[in-house]
């Protein structure tokens, strides 16, 4: 857990942090509790801070109610304001009505969790090719 301190030089951080600097997009499959992303998302993301600047973020969400659709946006805000994150303006948010009885996605968000995906990669392509120094025409 994140200290403030001795914990940024657990042996788990550095792996993690590479893992998260070397992806992009980065999808983060959240439970909510108590209105809010967990609190392991946000140690993540406290712990391997810089390694998410510039990345594409999306959420798939899994929640117990319908009432905390909006419960990443904190977390959202955060990664594009401390770390200039892209955030997918899809989300897949999930409650347990959303599972078929062996525990897989029904159509509906399988079809929304593929959208997200495919959503991503092509926001993290097109990002990427607009972060990448390109030639420069100077006007006079």
């Amino acid at each position: 857990m994140c200290d403030g301190g001795p914990s940024y030089q657990h042996e788990n951080v550095a792996p993690l942090a590479a893992a998260i600097s070397g992806a992009d997009p980065i999808l983060l499959a959240v439970p909510v509790y108590n209105y809010d992303a967990n609190a392991a998302t946000k140690n993540l993301i406290e712990l391997t801070g810089r390694a998410w600047t510039g990345k594409v973020v999306g959420f798939l969400c899994a929640a117990g109610g319908q009432g905390s659709y909006m419960s990443v946006m904190s977390l959202a805000n955060s990664l594009m304001l401390d770390f200039r994150c892209l955030i997918v303006p899809r989300f897949v948010y999930a409650t347990g009505d959303h599972f078929n009885q062996d525990g897989s996605l029904n159509e509906t968000i399988a079809r929304r969790a593929d959208e997200l995906c495919e959503t991503a990669a092509g926001l993290a392509e097109a990002w990427g090719q607009a972060q990448a120094p390109a030639g420069r025409v100077e006007s006079n």
